[in-house]
Parts: C-alpha cells; structure tokens; sequence
C-alpha cells in the first residue's frame, strides 16, 4: 500500500526543484517580480511603514534635506516626500492596474468580434486607426481638460487611449487563430459565436494579451506622471509622483530631493513592469522558447 504521507515531501521537493530551475533560466522575471512586489508592499503598507501625514502641513520642516528623520527631505510646504512618495505609488498603481484590466477586457472583446467578424473589421479597424492618430497624452489631455480633475477621469481617459493598440494585438492574434482546422471543427458541430470566442478562440489569444497588459500597466504609470506634472490629473490634494514632481520642479536647484525621489520611484515600477514584460513574452512564445 502507498504510504501517501511518504511522499509528499518528495512531491514537495520535486515542485521546489522546478522553481529553482525555472528560477534559474528567468533570472531577469525573477528581479522584475521581485522588485514589482517590493513597490506593492511599500505601497500598500504606507501607513505601516510611516508615521507622517502625506498632506500635513509643517512650515516649520520646509525644504529640510534628507535625514534619519525624513528620509528623502521635505518639500517647500514641509511635507516628508518619503510619506508622499509611498502615498503616490498607490495612486500610480491604481491606475495602472485599473487601465490595464479595463483595456484587457475592452481591448480582448473588440479585438475578437473584429478579427472573426469580417463584416466589422474594416470598420472597426478604422475607427481604432483614428483613435491612434492622436498621441495617447494629447488625447488623454483633451479628455482632462472637459471633464473634471479626479482617478477615475485619469483612469477612462488613459483607457480611451491604450484600447486601440490592445485591439490590434488581438486583432491579429485572431486572424491567425480563426484559419486553425480546430475552429472549422467546432463550427461545423454547430458551436455558437459567443461560446466559439470564449471557448476556442480567447483562451489561443492570451498570450499576446498578457503581455500586452504589462506594457500597458507601465504606459498609464507614465502617462498618468505626465498629466499629474501638467496639472490635468489628478487633483494637486491627491499626492501621486507626478503630482509631487510638478510641485518640486521650480525648486529642482535648491531642493533636489523633491523630484529626484519620486522620479527614481516612477522609473522604478516602469522597469520592473518592462522587464516583466518582455520575460512573460519569452516564456509564453513557443518559438523564443526554443532559442534557450
């Protein structure tokens, strides 16, 4: 009789082996995860971490450079800017992961009826083609600019900019897809649309889509920078990166520390995202697969 007990510390250390194996091989997925959770958990656990207040006041602090007391200094109203760097990162991350799980869902559900449906393509396409015609700040900045200041209008203008690009990777990732003998088979056993899309068609695209969504996560991070710094995002109460920078900009020759830190924060997250990236594209693609 198998002694199951036995054998689960062997189970146990086969699975850790596949890890430190795979772990081996990916060593650049590894550091872009470690250090994309390393940014989470400051995030996350700000308040744990700090004990200032992001938007406090103190005229007494102002401009003091940094020290084991404050960190990365403070700013020109006497705020720590390592509180409102760690506050910020939240800000930057809901956003981030916000517009790319809206474009994913938006971007894949286009992208799908427009790349099977050859009666919608065309138009769909160029609709999207019109849409990218328009540089994504320029075009988040418009929809800013007629709407009031706050994360969710950050959220749907940066959405409203990256769908096109996640509908064209999909887009051509069914193309290729809907040519595959396995779908002439599940149409001619009479498979309905929706049930073809969600259950031959989707699950084939999402390797591309994956790795698409990274890249779109770290495009809203800078994105959302950028209209924060101009002033059309999000509301100056709000401390977010791009909001600390533009307030630390007129003082970047005396207090450096203002921008430098948040900066170094932003760039952080963008590469570990990029990083991320194009690892999962390595991993997921059967062809650089096999270049290892």
């Amino acid at each position: 009789m198998v002694d199951i007990a036995a054998l689960q510390p062997r189970v146990a250390a086969g699975r850790l082996g596949k890890l430190r194996r795979f772990a081996w091989r990916n060593p650049v997925m590894v550091f872009a995860l470690l250090l994309f959770a390393a940014m989470i958990l400051v995030s996350a656990f700000a308040p744990l971490i700090t004990s200032f207040d992001p938007v406090q006041i103190d005229p007494g602090n102002r401009l003091k450079s940094p020290s084991w007391e404050h960190l990365f200094g403070t700013d020109a109203f006497g705020r720590d800017v390592f509180t409102r760097t760690l506050y910020g990162g939240r800000v930057s991350l809901a956003v981030g992961a916000a517009v790319a799980i809206l474009t994913t869902v938006i971007g894949l559900t286009i992208g799908m009826l427009s790349g099977y449906l050859r009666a919608i393509d065309p138009m769909v396409m160029r609709v999207m083609d019109g849409i990218m015609a328009i540089p994504g700040v320029l075009l988040a900045i418009a929809i800013m600019s007629v709407t009031k200041a706050s994360i969710g209008t950050v959220i749907f203008a940066i959405t409203v900019a990256e769908v096109p690009r996640m509908v064209r990777v999909v887009r051509s990732a069914v193309l290729t897809i809907r040519e595959q003998p396995y779908i002439d088979a599940a149409i001619a056993t009479g498979t309905r649309l929706h049930r073809l899309l969600l259950k031959h068609i989707m699950p084939n695209a999402l390797a591309p889509v994956i790795v698409q969504a990274t890249f779109v996560f770290a495009s809203a991070v800078i994105i959302e920078a950028y209209l924060s710094f101009l002033g059309a995002g999000t509301p100056p109460e709000i401390p977010s990166w791009g909001n600390i920078m533009a307030e630390g900009r007129s003082l970047a020759l005396l207090a450096i520390w203002v921008i430098l830190f948040p900066g170094l924060f932003l760039g952080l997250m963008v590469l570990a995202t990029n990083l991320l990236g194009d690892s999962l594209r390595d991993v997921l693609d059967p062809r650089m697969r096999g270049r290892k």
